[in-house]
């Protein structure tokens, strides 16, 4: 929560949710310049709700040094003024206190082994990093691997941002440690280590407390899609939930918070900074996050209304297999897809294999992994339903009964999942969703 709403604070009480409240930067002074202020803001809304809600932390501040440099003498006061009141509550020890900071203090970052932290901010960061070791707490890290992509087009593959598999070839190797990076956020991650190791700081875990890729841009924002932002966040869940750490150190899987909840349609150009949510302000889902194989933890569809397509970007003859599945083992009604048929064009395998995967998906009632395919199908709220090609899910074969799916007790795959959590040795906040104003409705625990 990027503010510590009471209400909201009330909402999540005995729920089991592990809340960050967070204090807003304009009331870092008045925090900074007086204890019993600060003490006063921990019994308010720390003392008066915790243990019924669970605090995990408080976030003192947003990107203070970068965002309000004016401010940051005063962060570190507040800071230990807001520790010291949590100690006089016998707290300090459950919750713990940091301050979310841009990635952009982490200078030189590519490779990772050769960054360095912002010298003009040393005086401020360095005493930060003091206390975070004290009192074991996490540095917090606000880490966007799309624009580390949109400044460095032709340079950073695409692949190598959204988790995608690489070839060895394709894979960033650090010419001083050759630890090989398959992902740009590890390698972000990293380099905030390393940065800290030039302090001789070598005990603080990266809490990664923002990332994500926006579904939505303007006409110089053209990777930010619907598509581009679903693989990254899926991917992101994937690799989180292997716990395989980064190249420096995969002892240690950071927890990570996926920004944001829902789309802020309010926020000033560019489009994409309107576009980051999971969720419209209608509560519809923008996208499905979609994870194969990582357990049993699909959510309850927000939308009735989903349907199962080829994802894309895979080869013709994995989606041919899959297809061939659908229509012959899995019994889906492929019909529509023969020549002469209303889906027959466009007369492709993946259009083919999309009308099939949904066919078989409907007919399932779908249910958790009857869109898999062994990974080459995916959710989405898209009707994918073109020209008279109506697909099996749409709302008018439900409403003109104009089409039949054929029932079958065959089933497929591994599950689906929209959130999931991760629990990790720096704090128990798992892998969760930030909204951008206040409020924090789904978060998980294992």
């Amino acid at each position: 929560l990027y503010d510590a709403d009471g209400d909201i604070i009330k909402a999540l009480a005995k729920t089991k949710i592990r809340v960050i409240i967070s204090v807003p930067n304009n009331q870092l002074l008045a925090i900074g310049s007086s204890n019993a202020t600060a003490a006063a803001w921990i019994d308010r809304h720390v003392a008066a709700h915790h243990p019924d809600t669970l605090i995990a932390a408080v976030a003192v501040g947003d990107e203070v040094l970068t965002a309000v440099p004016s401010s940051a003498p005063i962060l570190m006061p507040a800071i230990e003024s807001l520790y010291a009141a949590l100690v006089a509550a016998n707290l300090h020890t459950e919750i713990k206190i940091s301050t979310p900071q841009s990635a952009s203090v982490v200078l030189d970052q590519f490779p990772p082994s050769q960054a360095f932290f912002n010298q003009s901010l040393t005086p401020f960061l360095l005493p930060l990093l003091q206390f975070l070791s004290r009192t074991q707490s996490p540095i917090m890290m606000n880490l966007y691997p799309y624009y580390v992509f949109m400044q460095n087009k032709g340079v950073v593959p695409l692949e190598n941002s959204l988790f995608k598999p690489l070839t060895p070839s394709k894979e960033m190797v650090d010419p001083n440690t050759l630890l090989h990076y398959t992902n740009i956020l590890d390698a972000m991650i990293d380099a905030v280590y390393f940065s800290m190791n030039n302090l001789n700081i070598t005990d603080v875990v990266v809490l990664v407390t923002e990332t994500g890729w926006p579904s939505k841009g303007d006409s110089k924002e053209s990777y930010a899609t619907i598509d581009n932002a679903d693989t990254y966040n899926s991917n992101l869940i994937k690799h989180v939930f292997d716990k395989s750490g980064t190249p420096l150190h995969p002892e240690i899987t950071s927890n990570v918070y996926i920004y944001e909840l829902f789309n802020e349609d309010l926020r000033a150009p560019p489009v994409s900074e309107a576009n980051w949510g999971l969720f419209n302000g209608n509560s519809t889902p923008v996208y499905l996050l979609h994870v194969s194989g990582s357990g049993a933890f699909l959510a309850n569809d927000t939308t009735n209304q989903t349907y199962c397509v080829a994802l894309d970007g895979v080869d013709t003859k994995t989606l041919q297999m899959a297809l061939d599945w659908a229509c012959g083992p899995g019994t889906a009604n492929c019909s529509e897809i023969q020549p002469g048929e209303a889906c027959y064009q466009p007369n492709n395998v993946k259009n083919h294999a999309s009308y099939a995967f949904d066919s078989y998906y409907q007919k399932e009632g779908k249910s958790a992994g009857s869109c898999d395919f062994k990974g080459v199908g995916m959710i989405t709220t898209t009707d994918p339903s073109h020209g008279n090609c109506i697909f099996p899910g749409s709302n008018t074969v439900s409403k003109n009964k104009t089409r039949e799916v054929v029932n079958s007790t065959a089933s497929s795959g591994a599950n689906s999942i929209r959130f999931t959590s991760l629990q990790t040795n720096a704090m128990d906040t798992g892998l969760c969703v930030f909204y951008g104003f206040s409020l924090l409705i789904y978060s998980f625990v294992s």
